[in-house]
């Protein structure tokens, strides 16, 4: 096969990552909450109910800001239920996906979650929209982050928590274009109300950063339209817009599905275009970020011919809903995912990837079991422990392959990141399911003189996968032969693989 190629040189870069492109969401949804991060009678769990064997997981996944409730479940989502003592919080039904929600864990353990995870886990709330609006968002935010002195910061304070939440990353409701959406809006009527919402938080603090709903996927009918009319009321009032994306092999179209992550990068440059277009008409010199607030490999189309039915009057708690296994397939699909978003680093500042335990998760669980790690862990840990720095441009000059989807796509997908040190990581998949991939690297001005790993996630079974009984089954391993000699990086990537390479 002909050899990939690329340069890399420090005076070509895309921007700096910024740590919350590393983030996760948690939605009451399935089993993502009770019996993923919190069930007090595990044999694992601490003294709150949090499951330490999860904890410890979460942590070496590498998680920055994660998104919660919801998803769906936010716009059905009253804040009061999740606060106060336990035993007196209310059950109520979850409509967006029919169960029963106990409040069990709700506001003040999401919070003490994040603090047991480290100080790089920041809150990202998002407020109703859907069934609420302007008040409930404020009383929230003055729950939440108002020291005392009121009634709602001092309601919080008479809960336990004395010390504010500071949470300072909102989302402005959920995915509000879906029909699937309970309170559902238009594009004119969700602008309105994310406008005089945005306008009244930033009344009861200046520095609040917010996040308008864009649109549900780029294939939405309503796509591009729908985030200029928002745009248009909340432009000098928000600053990101959300994106929401998930990629399956459709018809068993493995190829295709191997480049999802061209649709990707589309989508989040025709989502740059929109904000920009915007900001000129406006005539305004602010930029707009990206918030890739959901992203993943779902099996929505399995999801939707093999749901579980509940009979009206059955509402069950956490039911085990979304709970896909990954494979070795899925796992370098996922990595090429997170280089799209890597290779967009100077406007997706933020990136959620959904969800952290069970529910379409890296991390699975089983009641009063043990957790393990998918395959799809493995490049989220390994990018967010190496992918901290400069992006550096990288352009492929790659073989191709024929897909019935996108057309003649990239072999080779790749990026780069430079340290504060000056080491360098390179992130590449090879999308080739039969062949390896010779890799050639130019390297200009780095002063870079060693390989410290070459790493790979592939397997002889594109198939093979980490399951309750075989946790252990796929582990990245180390490549030999990989070098960096006379100023050029030149290693062969693994048929179908996730490799990382690290230079000093």
């Amino acid at each position: 096969m002909r050899t990939a190629r690329f340069t890399l040189d420090p005076a070509f870069t895309v921007g700096t990552v910024d740590p919350r492109l590393f983030g996760s969401f948690v939605e009451h949804l399935g089993r993502c909450v009770y019996t993923g991060i919190f069930e007090p009678d595990h044999p694992a769990a601490d003294e709150a109910g949090i499951r330490r064997d999860v904890l410890e997981l979460v942590r070496e996944l590498g998680v920055t800001a994660v998104r919660y409730p919801g998803g769906n479940f936010v716009s059905g989502y009253r804040w009061e239920d999740s606060v106060g003592p336990v035993e007196d919080r209310p059950r109520r039904l979850d409509l967006a996906w029919h169960s029963t929600e106990t409040n069990r864990f709700g506001l003040s353990e999401y919070i003490a979650f994040l603090r047991k995870i480290g100080p790089q886990a920041e809150p990202m709330l998002a407020v109703n929209l859907g069934t609420r609006g302007v008040a409930e968002a404020l009383e929230l935010q003055e729950y939440a982050n108002h020291p005392a002195g009121t009634a709602l910061s001092d309601l919080r304070v008479s809960h336990g928590d004395k010390d504010p939440f500071g949470i300072r990353l909102w989302c402005l409701g959920n995915e509000m274009d879906g029909p699937w959406q309970t309170g559902h809006k238009t594009a004119e009527e969700y602008g309105r109300i994310a406008a005089e919402t945005a306008r009244a938080m930033r009344q009861a603090d200046p520095s609040v950063e917010l996040v308008a709903c864009g649109s549900s996927g780029q294939s939405m009918p309503t796509f591009a339209a729908w985030e200029a009319t928002v745009l248009q009321e909340t432009y000098d009032l928000v600053d990101y817009i959300s994106l929401h994306a998930y990629y399956e092999p459709l018809d068993g179209d493995v190829d295709s599905f191997l480049a999802s992550a061209v649709d990707m990068e589309s989508f989040i440059e025709n989502v740059i275009a929109t904000c920009d277009h915007v900001g000129a008409r406006l005539k305004s010199e602010k930029k707009i970020n990206l918030s890739f607030d959901e992203w993943n490999v779902w099996y929505l189309s399995r999801w939707q011919e093999q749901a579980p039915t509940f009979a009206q009057d059955d509402w069950p708690e956490a039911p085990r809903l979304l709970e896909d296994s990954y494979s070795v397939t899925d796992a370098v699909v996922f990595g090429s995912l997170l280089i799209a978003l890597l290779r967009h680093a100077d406007r997706v500042t933020v990136a959620c990837l959904a969800q952290l335990v069970n529910v379409i998760a890296p991390i699975m669980t089983e009641p009063g079991g043990p957790a393990w790690r998918q395959t799809t862990f493995f490049p989220f840990a390994q990018a967010s422990r190496y992918g901290r720095g400069e992006v550096l441009d990288v352009r492929v000059d790659s073989p191709t392959y024929r897909t019935d989807k996108y057309g003649e796509a990239d072999l080779l997908h790749a990026t780069a990141v430079r340290a504060e040190d000056g080491t360098v990581t390179v992130f590449a998949v090879n999308r080739s399911r039969t062949e390896p991939l010779p890799l050639d690297v130019a390297l200009h001005g780095l002063d870079l003189t060693s390989v410290v790993e070459h790493s790979a996630l592939a397997d002889a079974d594109p198939d093979a996968r980490n399951t309750l009984d075989d946790p252990e089954r796929v582990t990245p391993h180390t490549v030999e032969g990989t070098a960096l000699d006379g100023g050029r990086l030149t290693a062969v990537l693994e048929p179908l693989s996730w490799n990382v390479i690290r230079l000093a």
